[in-house]
């Protein structure tokens, strides 16, 4: 009960920890969207007509589909497309599909999120410096912000929701100090002017694609309800969507007063302040864009954590640089997200040709949250008639959202569409690969070789291997093991040690599980240990080991003091060993097409990552990683004949 309510309790700390964690991105369009709509003359249809359809973006999209209605999906608490996935996976196979390509495509997001945030606060200084190269800036800022990641952001963190509401409120300000001077503006939030813009304006349905850049960050409201919970988020949307649409009015009010003009670089944005107030602004955005970059590079990495736990993406390095819940770096994705920004950068060199490329991936995943949506609600039994109106009013939403933005692949959409197709690439061949490894790994009863582990534990004419070894195994069911192990005890090398251990980590649906059971498989010999941990938790097996040692010593399940004589008197705990087995392409293989170049692309990718011990958490001075040969079909005849 306690849990729970921590999820929706609302309190001052949260309302303000939600305003800098989850709003940098949806905060800072703004700095971009407007400009992005009216591109060249200023005409009254199109500033009327482009102010209706954000006001109705921000309500339908924003409010009603993910703080009203999307909030309400979370898996203990948490949020997010995977978080989501793992609540109806159990329901279809093809659910996987969805996964795969909205979590690719919001990781692709995380690449062109922080230029566009960044170069959009920077350019600012060209109204003030007009021969200023923001290139470089840009860049600088960008690779401090990547390199800042390893140390944990817990101290910045404290600061990020103070500067957000400073942020707010400047944009409330500006924009009510123009709505004042134009109140008829305020007209733009009849529907009929938005209806007018898309069907009667002269390519007015294609600018959906610019309009939908003011809603790219309401999947990281989702992703971020474990940081906030849901009453803080809805709470904090109110006053970020007050002023979200006061700033956008005031922009209106501003290009209305200059109808007829062209914009010739200016930012309506920036256009709204006063010259003495111009530097204090563009610091505040900045600072602003920083904080939208760093929600979203936080984001990428509890996505590629989740993914990991999931099947969908290699078992790299996790690190926890702080003590605080929900800190995590991940250093190649890291060293990713640096190259990609910096490539953006250099690529487009400008915010306004970025736009091109922005969008397009994001509308993706909102389609896919929608798809696994309905499913949700089917499954929750929520009346048939609700769940067909809700997926046909987002799927053509959001559908007129995807095909506006398909018009920006040739100017720039391709890049992150291309990136996306990588990753989504990596997904598919790493679930694929798991499961065709699990399909080949022979598993055999345990119980036959109790005696025999016993024997060979009992036998002083081969050298001790470890006084207790420990051996990570797939088995799911607890009277099996993996035929490999049995043939790595007694064939490869005889390995005797007095106590042996089997350990099972179980990735759960619910994020942070943290339980483990033990079975005795033979008194004082053989124990089989079976982690289930949620698909959050920090797979720290080295730790959680010794203090389930620890515990079963204290209930006197086991004596873990060393057998040696000399060393027993001196009740000197044993050694322990870990055995990792690693598997490698066989060339004894005869493939199906499809499998033989899953497992090449596997095993050529998984040359790059670190070995599993390392993502486990194992300590590298007492773990052995053992080569065993995965073989997919062995060759069935062989044409040698034998001469004289």
């Amino acid at each position: 009960m306690d849990a729970k309510h921590s999820h929706t309790a609302i309190s001052t700390g949260g309302l303000l920890i939600a305003l800098g964690i989850i709003y940098g991105d949806i905060g800072t369009s703004p700095l971009y969207v407007m400009k992005a709509i009216v591109p060249g003359n200023i005409d009254p249809r199109l500033v009327y007509g482009g102010i209706s359809c954000v006001f109705w973006t921000l309500t339908l999209q924003t409010s009603i589909k993910y703080v009203l209605l999307t909030l309400n999906a979370d898996n203990n608490g948490e949020g997010g497309i995977f978080s989501l996935f793992a609540l109806v996976r159990r329901r279809a196979a093809w659910l996987t599909v969805p996964a795969i390509i909205g979590g690719a495509a919001l990781l692709a997001d995380g690449i062109i999120t922080p230029p566009i945030s960044v170069s959009s606060a920077i350019e600012g200084l060209e109204a003030v410096y007009p021969d200023i190269p923001t290139v470089p800036i840009v860049i600088a800022i960008l690779a401090a912000l990547f390199l800042m990641q390893s140390f944990g952001t817990q101290i910045v963190g404290k600061a990020f929701g103070p500067i957000m509401f400073v942020w707010f409120s400047m944009l409330a300000i500006l924009g009510v100090s123009w709505i004042a001077e134009h109140p008829g503006i305020l007209q733009a939030a009849n529907p009929a002017y938005a209806y007018d813009l898309l069907v009667r304006f002269p390519g007015g349905f294609w600018l959906l694609g610019a309009v939908f850049l003011c809603t790219t960050g309401a999947e990281a409201l989702y992703s971020d309800l474990g940081h906030c919970g849901k009453g803080n988020i809805r709470l904090s949307w109110i006053f970020v969507k007050i002023c979200l649409l006061l700033n956008y009015f005031g922009q209106g009010a501003w290009l209305i007063e200059h109808q007829g003009q062209k914009l010739s670089g200016r930012n309506p944005f920036y256009e709204l302040m006063p010259e003495w107030f111009l530097l204090i602004g563009i610091g505040i955005a900045t600072m602003a864009a920083i904080i939208a970059s760093q929600a979203l590079i936080t984001g990428s990495f509890t996505l590629v954590a989740e993914a990991i736990r999931l099947n969908m993406w290699p078992k790299v390095k996790l690190n926890y640089p702080t003590d605080m819940k929900g800190q995590l770096y991940v250093p190649s994705m890291n060293r990713l997200l640096l190259l990609g920004c910096i490539g953006v950068v250099l690529y487009f060199q400008r915010s306004e040709n970025m736009e091109a490329a922005y969008g397009l991936a994001i509308t993706l995943t909102m389609l896919m949250t929608t798809t696994l949506l309905v499913v949700w609600l089917r499954s929750r039994r929520v009346a048939m008639p609700i769940v067909v109106l809700f997926a046909v009013v987002y799927g053509l939403i959001e559908g007129a959202f995807l095909i506006a933005n398909l018009i920006k692949f040739p100017h720039g959409g391709w890049v992150s569409l291309a990136i996306g197709l990588a990753l989504i690439g990596v997904m598919y061949v790493w679930l694929k690969a798991f499961y065709i490894k699990r399909r080949l790994t022979e598993f055999v009863k345990i119980e036959p070789y109790m005696q025999a582990l016993k024997d060979l534990s009992d036998d002083d004419s081969i050298p001790k291997y470890s006084t207790h070894l420990v051996f990570m195994t797939s088995a799911e069911r607890t009277t099996e093991i993996e035929s490999k192990i049995i043939y790595s005890i007694f064939q490869k090398r005889p390995k005797r040690a007095d106590i042996y251990w089997f350990v099972h980590v179980d990735t759960t649906d619910e994020p942070y599980t943290m339980q483990y059971k033990v079975v005795e498989l033979a008194p004082d010999d053989a124990f089989r240990i079976t982690f289930r941990l949620g698909f959050r938790v920090e797979q720290r097996i080295n730790l959680y080991f010794r203090k389930v040692v620890e515990e079963m010593v204290r209930n006197k399940e086991v004596d873990i003091t060393s057998r040696y004589e000399s060393l027993s008197k001196q009740h000197v705990t044993g050694d322990f060993r870990f055995v990792v087995l690693e598997k490698f392409l066989s060339v004894e293989n005869e493939f199906p097409l499809v499998e033989k170049l899953v497992m090449q692309a596997y095993f050529y990718i998984k040359q790059f990552i670190a070995s599993e011990d390392k993502y486990f958490g194992l300590d590298t001075s007492s773990v052995k990683v053992e080569k065993v040969p995965l073989v997919i079909t062995p060759v069935r005849e062989v044409a040698l004949e034998r001469i004289r």
